[in-house]
């Protein structure tokens, strides 16, 4: 009985030792835990401290920007039309060289008349005979010797007649080919001798003087288009930069490819600018003097929109901003950023919010 009072006894005092270890052990943690300073750089969770990331950044000003827009576009004749034959017959002449300037009116091609030229001697006979019955018809009623219905049929027989005689020289003018107006004939692809038909090329005419360069632009920029808006452009042939002003806009917006069809004229005095050429459009839309330019790595897409870190007080933040025009190396921000930010533009992967950071903006200035 004295030996089990004992054992009572010491597991009654092993079990207030444990109780005190554990009180002990407790305690300590609190007070490292409660003094950062007691625990050598580690945070109230007893977590080391994360040094200040190092990125780069730049402080937003107010910037001169020109809203230009960079489309791909093609370059046409003023005018431009495949020659061909109204009628069919057999070619007597070609009275154009290949590759030549012709003016407007300019007898091209001949087919042979022969036939239609009888049909006119004909009827010109039939109209001069009926004339001098119309004629001898008028003098006729005045003396009353015939009726008025009887005139009235003579007069129509020459009308007729008349009519007859003009179709033929309709018939007439369709052997002959002339140019519609002045431009660059092509190469021809008929000779002398050669029996023509309505479906036959001839040629091709081009006017080339000035061109014409069209281009489609997309929807959101159809309210900044104007007529007689300047263009400047260039083509793979050549490294110059050509000039031109929008004379046509059209009237819709093509529903399969939401753009707006835009055709400009440029001078073309030295035929340089081929049509079929391939052009890289710039086309000016606006310019903004206090335009917030950052660079294009600085703007991170969000499921919102988009946002961009900024320093403050030593720490990254993040910013929902709203984006306007890109062009290859900057984004205009048209909200969410002020003068004077420090815009972080390296670093966007690694950034969380609240992060200590030290930025470096150009020139070696750390803000």
């Amino acid at each position: 009985m004295h030996i089990m009072k004992k054992r009572y006894i010491f597991y009654i005092l092993l079990l207030f030792g444990l109780i005190y270890l554990v009180y002990y052990r407790i305690s300590e943690n609190k007070k490292i835990g409660g003094d950062g300073s007691k625990g050598g750089g580690k945070t109230a969770k007893g977590a080391p401290l994360s040094p200040p990331l190092t990125v780069d950044g730049i402080v937003v000003s107010a910037s001169s920007f020109s809203n230009t827009l960079e489309i791909t576009g093609n370059i046409e004749a003023n005018e431009s039309v495949v020659l061909r034959s109204e009628i069919s017959g057999l070619v007597t002449a070609i009275n154009f060289r290949e590759g030549s300037n012709v003016s407007k009116g300019a007898v091209l091609v001949k087919i042979n008349d022969n036939d239609i030229q009888a049909q006119l001697q004909d009827a010109l006979t039939k109209e001069n005979l009926s004339a001098t019955s119309e004629n001898r018809a008028k003098q006729l009623l005045a003396k009353g010797a015939i009726s008025q219905e009887e005139y009235d049929i003579a007069l129509a027989n020459l009308r007729s007649l008349k009519a007859q005689a003009q179709i033929v020289r309709a018939q007439l003018s369709r052997t002959i080919l002339r140019a519609p107006f002045s431009g660059r004939v092509g190469l021809r692809s008929i000779s002398v001798g050669e029996y023509l038909t309505p479906a036959t090329v001839i040629a091709n005419l081009m006017s080339t003087n000035p061109i014409k360069v069209n281009f489609s632009v997309p929807e959101k920029y159809v309210g900044q288009i104007k007529l007689n808006s300047a263009i400047n452009f260039v083509t793979d042939a050549s490294g110059k930069t050509y000039t031109g002003k929008v004379f046509a806009i059209e009237p819709g917006i093509n529903q399969q490819t939401r753009t707006l069809q835009i055709k400009a004229l440029s001078p073309n005095p030295n035929n340089e600018l081929l049509p079929g050429s391939f052009a890289k459009v710039k086309l000016a839309l606006s310019q903004q003097n206090d335009a917030i330019l950052v660079p294009s790595e600085a703007v991170i897409p969000v499921l919102k929109g988009k946002m961009v870190y900024i320093s403050k007080n030593g720490k990254a933040q993040q910013v929902q901003v709203e984006a306007g025009t890109r062009t290859a190396e900057s984004v205009v921000i048209t909200s969410g950023l002020n003068i004077g930010d420090t815009v972080l533009t390296t670093g966007a992967m690694a950034l969380k919010p609240d992060a200590p950071v030290k930025v470096k903006i150009a020139k070696g200035v750390q803000r």
